[in-house]
C-alpha cells in the first residue's frame, strides 16, 4: 500500500517569517499538531504543537498574562522550526513509513512530490486508523 492512499491532504503550511500567533491560530482552528514550513513551496521544516508550546509563555491564555507574555507570540517560525525533517515520497509504501517511525524519534512524516513540494502528511495515528479499518473489514468478513 502506498502513502498517497492514507496520507492526510492537503497540508497546512506556514512561511519562515510567519508569526507564532499565526501558527497558534492554525493549531486552534485545525485538527493538526504539526505544520509544514515551506520556502518557495518547498519543504524546509516542521513546527510541532509541542515546539510551539515550549517557546510561548505559559501565561499567554490565562487571566494573569502580561504584555511580555503576549510578546512571545510575536516570535517568528524561523526561530523554532525543526529543519530538514525526515520525509518520504508519495509513492513510498506504508511499510517504509512504519520502519521510519520505528527507527526515528518522530511523530509525523511529510510526504513530498518529485520537486520536494509537500503533498501530504502522515502520522502514527493515520497508520493506526488505517489498520483499524482493515481489522474491522476482516472481522466483518468472518
Amino acid at each position: 500500500m502506498l502513502l498517497r492512499e492514507i496520507m492526510r491532504s492537503p497540508v497546512v503550511t506556514v512561511q519562515l517569517d510567519d508569526s507564532l500567533r499565526e501558527v497558534n491560530t492554525i493549531f486552534e482552528a485545525d485538527v493538526v499538531h504539526h505544520v509544514i514550513v515551506v520556502e518557495e513551496d518547498k519543504l524546509i521544516g516542521l513546527v510541532s504543537e509541542r515546539d510551539f508550546l515550549r517557546v510561548i509563555s505559559p501565561y499567554v491564555y490565562t487571566h494573569v498574562y502580561t504584555t511580555r507574555d503576549l510578546a512571545t507570540l510575536n516570535q517568528r517560525v524561523h526561530q523554532i522550526v525543526s529543519r530538514h525533517p525526515v520525509r518520504l515520497p508519495q509513492d513510498a509504501t506504508v511499510q517504509q513509513a512504519i520502519d521510519l517511525f520505528n527507527s526515528q524519534r518522530i511523530d509525523c512524516i511529510p510526504v513530498v512530490d518529485e520537486q520536494d513540494m509537500p503533498v501530504g502528511m502522515l502520522t502514527r495515528s493515520d497508520i493506526l486508523r488505517h489498520f483499524q479499518a482493515i481489522c474491522a473489514e476482516t472481522r466483518a468478513a468472518l
